[in-house]
Formats: C-alpha cells, sequence, structure tokens
C-alpha cells in the first residue's frame, strides 16, 4: 500500500508541528510518509518539544524548521491551530487540531500538549481506517 503523505503546519515549525512530525512517524511510519513546515522560519526548534520528544516518546531524530514550499505534494494537511494563513496548500483532505501554543510554559502543558496530539493523530488514524476520511 502506498504511504499517505501527511504535512503537519504551523507558524514558525519549531513546536506543535515538530512534535507531531515525531509523534506521527514513530507511530504510524507504516502509514504515514510524514513531514511538518511552517509559514515562516524559525532559527532553532523549541527545546522544551525536543526535550519531551526524547523523554516521553524516546524520539532523537534532528528536526529542523522548514517552509511550507519546501513540502512535496501531500494527501493530508493538518494545521495545528495556530490560526495559519496558509497559501493554498492542494491536498485530499485538510484538518485543523486547534492546539494551543505550549511555548513559555512548564513541561506538564509541554507533556499534555503531546499528550493531545497524539490523540488527536490516533483519532484521524482511526477515521482513516474506518473510511471515515477518504484519501
Amino acid at each position: 500500500m502506498k504511504k499517505i503523505k501527511i504535512g503537519f503546519i504551523c507558524v514558525h515549525n519549531s513546536c506543535r508541528s515538530i512534535m507531531a512530525e515525531g509523534i506521527a512517524r514513530k507511530k504510524y511510519s507504516d502509514i504515514f510518509e510524514v513531514y511538518s513546515a511552517g509559514t515562516e522560519k524559525n532559527d532553532t526548534v523549541n527545546t522544551q518539544a525536543l526535550n519531551i520528544l526524547a523523554n516521553e516518546y524516546e524520539i532523537h531524530d534532528e528536526f529542523h524548521s522548514k517552509l511550507i514550499d519546501e513540502l512535496p505534494k501531500l494527501d493530508i494537511v493538518i494545521t495545528m491551530g495556530c490560526n495559519v494563513e496558509c497559501p493554498f496548500l492542494p491536498s485530499k483532505y485538510r484538518e485543523d487540531f486547534g492546539i494551543d501554543d505550549p511555548s513559555h510554559q512548564s513541561d506538564e502543558i509541554f507533556k499534555l500538549t503531546a499528550k493531545i496530539i497524539e490523540l488527536k493523530i490516533d483519532l484521524l488514524v482511526n477515521r482513516i481506517e474506518s473510511g471515515k476520511v477518504l484519501i
């Protein structure tokens, strides 16, 4: 089966979209080809996000901020809830996860944010597998 190309989109591609990329790749690399990007590029990735990925999910990948024009054509576009004004990104399915930015918050807020992201990805996969989201 051909993998579904999914992209997680945020403003700076330095926190939520990076966590979503890492979690989706770790849990669902058998179904997804995973990408993340932003409408603006950030010089660094949020260290708290990287720490949560490493400590809570054993994800030690190297991440860097990317722009949306670096993405391939996607099957699914997920915006992270940052009121991103995305230029038109063609896709077969689009959803907004509606997740608040945890930047400058406690590690507990970051852990909660990662768990919410994981749950939303799990629910999306469930809808895909049950035929409620057609790709």
